[in-house]
């Protein structure tokens, strides 16, 4: 089984993406220098606004994920995994994860990306605030695919 899931963000003159294990998109529109793990802000979605059946098919430890990131003609892919103990929780945040470490803002787990693994020319787009980040996310049972 395939799921699909859209989200869109903006950029922020903040962001500084250099999380070594981590990156995050929040629905709030402010974001302090600590914020090294945002990518993205004015998210369309948080964690809890996912919907039912993509949180099903993630909240399985044979699901991997697949992030395109696009903003005008730059892109980048981030791949990473499921699990059954995401919670998916979290009204305002979405935290992509090298590691396994779950909670109600957690996307996914052991991505093979975080902030920092980022190409830096993509960060620096997204630090103009009329930067639109579109995000798709694709999930899929690879044990189906056997």
């Amino acid at each position: 089984m395939r799921v699909e899931e859209f989200i869109e963000a903006r950029g922020h003159t903040k962001i500084r993406g250099t999380h070594r294990t981590t990156f995050e998109f929040t629905k709030e529109a402010h974001l302090t220098e600590r914020g090294d793990c945002i990518i993205g802000v004015r998210a369309s979605k948080g964690a809890a606004d996912l919907s039912y059946e993509f949180r099903q098919a993630l909240q399985n430890s044979n699901s991997r994920i697949t992030m395109l990131l696009m903003t005008g003609e730059s892109s980048e892919v981030i791949r990473g995994f499921g699990n059954q103990e995401l919670l998916f929780t979290n009204r305002t945040d979405l935290v992509v994860r090298k590691g396994n470490y779950t909670c109600g803002r957690t996307l996914m787990v052991r991505a093979d990306k975080a902030a920092a693994d980022l190409p830096r020319g993509l960060i620096a787009l997204f630090r103009d605030p009329k930067c639109r980040i579109e995000v798709k996310l694709t999930v899929e049972d690879v044990s189906k695919q056997r």
